[in-house]
C-alpha cells in the first residue's frame, strides 16, 4: 500500500495515477496512518502551509521515522522542498535527501510551463512534464543520483530512500513515475498483473484534472 499525505495539495490527481495502475492506497492524515505502508508520497501544494501543518499534527516526526524503517518517500514540487536538507534562505523542514532547493525558481503562476524530456532510468518513452511555480534543485550531496538535469538546474533526483522531482507528474496521463515510484517500494505485480504489463490500458484521469499551485 501507497500513502498520499492529505493535509493540503495534489492529493486526488496522485491517488488516481496509484489507482490507475492498481495499487492500494491511503489517505495519510495523522501518524497512525503511516503503519504498515511501503510508500508515502508528499505531494505539490504550498510548502509553507505544509510544513506547519505537518508540526502541528506531529506527522513530521512519524515521516522521518517511517523513512528511518524502510518506508520509500516520494516529493513532487512542495513536497521535494520539504525533504531537502537545505533551502534558499529558509529553514529545511524533513531534511531527508542531501540537496538544496530554491523555492518559486521560476516565477509567478503565469510562468508555469509544459515539456517533455527522456528519462531513461523512469521511462523508455520521452515523459510529459509539467512545472507550477515550481522549484530548482540547486545541487546534491554524496549518495544522491541525478535523474534529469535542465540546463543550469536538477529536475529529477532520488537516494535508495527517496524520489524527489520538482515538477508535476500527477499532472498529465502518463503514469511512468508512478509506476517507477511503486517499483521501488518493492511492488512489481499488482493483482497477478505485472506494472510492466504493456496490455493494460488505464481509465481515464481527467475527472481529477485541475490547475495546481507549488
Amino acid at each position: 500500500m501507497i500513502g498520499v499525505l492529505d493535509l493540503q495539495g495534489d492529493v486526488v490527481e496522485h491517488l488516481d495515477h496509484l489507482e490507475r495502475l492498481g495499487v492500494s492506497t491511503r489517505r495519510v492524515k495523522e501518524p497512525s496512518h503511516l503503519h504498515d505502508l511501503k510508500g508515502l508520497i508528499i505531494p505539490g501544494g504550498e510548502s509553507t502551509c505544509m510544513a506547519r501543518l505537518l508540526r502541528i499534527f506531529g506527522i513530521d516526526a512519524a515521516i522521518m521515522e517511517a523513512c528511518n524503517r524502510g518506508v520509500k518517500i516520494w516529493g513532487t514540487c512542495a513536497g521535494a522542498i520539504l525533504l531537502a536538507t537545505r533551502i534558499v534562505g529558509e529553514k529545511p523542514c524533513l531534511g531527508l535527501i542531501d540537496m538544496e532547493i530554491e523555492r518559486n525558481s521560476f516565477g509567478s503562476q503565469l510562468d508555469s510551463f509544459a515539456v517533455t524530456d527522456s528519462i531513461p532510468r523512469v521511462s523508455g518513452e520521452p515523459v510529459p512534464l509539467t512545472f507550477i511555480r515550481a522549484p530548482k534543485i540547486r545541487s546534491v550531496g554524496p549518495g544522491v543520483e541525478i535523474l534529469l538535469q535542465i540546463d543550469d538546474y536538477i529536475a529529477a533526483a532520488e537516494t535508495a530512500g527517496i524520489l524527489v522531482t520538482v515538477f508535476h507528474p500527477e499532472l498529465t496521463n502518463n503514469l511512468a513515475f508512478h509506476r517507477y515510484f511503486s517499483k521501488k517500494c518493492g511492488l512489481t505485480t499488482v493483482g497477478g498483473r505485472s506494472l510492466d504489463d504493456p496490455t493494460w490500458t488505464p481509465t481515464s484521469w481527467t475527472r481529477y484534472s485541475r490547475i495546481s499551485t507549488e
